[in-house]
């Protein structure tokens, strides 16, 4: 079973001892964690290709950048390669992170929406940005996978705004669509996070080359930061006591 939270907090701070000079730092620990560690599978971020005719695969250059900052701001050892993977992949369970983004539709069948249910529950991590379009689908394929637990709003006391940086106001707004305020959504199994929801923030934009939006570079850092830490939440979370 997964650690409480009470006692997660001192395994994923000690993920972060690379955190360099002038970020905000991690209390030293005796070791970082560990691919034998952090659980099942890879320390890999994986992109979810998913059904129904939406761009699954947009902002290309958002999880290379992602994966590099976490390579050179923590000591976590992930795969610097960006993993592509279906939900009925042979290879879905061996993913500690999956992202998924998109403007358009998103469609799971029956198969599919049993497997998330089977890879959440065992400890995976799924992140959903809604691209601005995506809202409406995904919230109705998500009543498939977990008809039982709905999403519910992350409180910013939660350890994914306070592991490795501070965001004590929860998630960054990174782009202006329609006036909304940037909301993070989530679905807890037992006390842990299994699924994040990121809404009116367009947070993958945020993890992009800086220039491919008129966005300043702070925008991109305070994205980055949070993308460190939800990878990080998602790689020790399900450490065994």
């Amino acid at each position: 079973m997964p650690l409480p939270q009470r006692l997660l907090r001192p395994v994923l701070l000690a993920a972060c001892l690379a955190v360099p000079a002038g970020l905000v730092a991690a209390r030293p620990f005796a070791a970082p964690v560990t691919a034998a560690t952090a659980g099942p599978g890879r320390l890999a971020v994986a992109r979810l290709q998913y059904e129904g005719g939406g761009d699954w695969y947009a902002n290309p250059s958002s999880l290379p950048n992602l994966i590099r900052a976490i390579a050179e701001r923590t000591s976590l050892p992930i795969e610097r390669a960006e993993a592509k993977v279906t939900l009925t992949d042979s290879a879905l369970f061996d993913f500690p992170f999956l992202h998924a983004t998109g403007h358009g539709e998103m469609k799971f069948s029956e198969v599919e929406a049993r497997r998330l249910r089977e890879y959440l529950t065992r400890g995976g991590f799924l992140h959903v940005d809604d691209n601005y379009g995506l809202d409406e689908s995904f919230r109705r394929e998500i009543v498939k996978v977990f008809p039982d637990r709905p999403l519910v709003e992350v409180p910013t006391s939660h350890p994914i705004y306070h592991l490795v940086y501070e965001f004590p106001n929860g998630l960054p707004k990174v782009h202006e669509h329609d006036g909304k305020p940037a909301k993070g959504y989530g679905i807890f199994i037992g006390n842990r996070l299994a699924l994040y929801y990121t809404y009116s923030a367009d947070l993958g934009n945020g993890w992009e080359d800086v220039g491919t939006y008129p966005d300043p570079p702070a925008i991109h850092e305070q994205a980055l930061r949070l993308g460190v830490n939800l990878f990080t939440y998602a790689a020790t979370s399900r450490v065994q006591p």
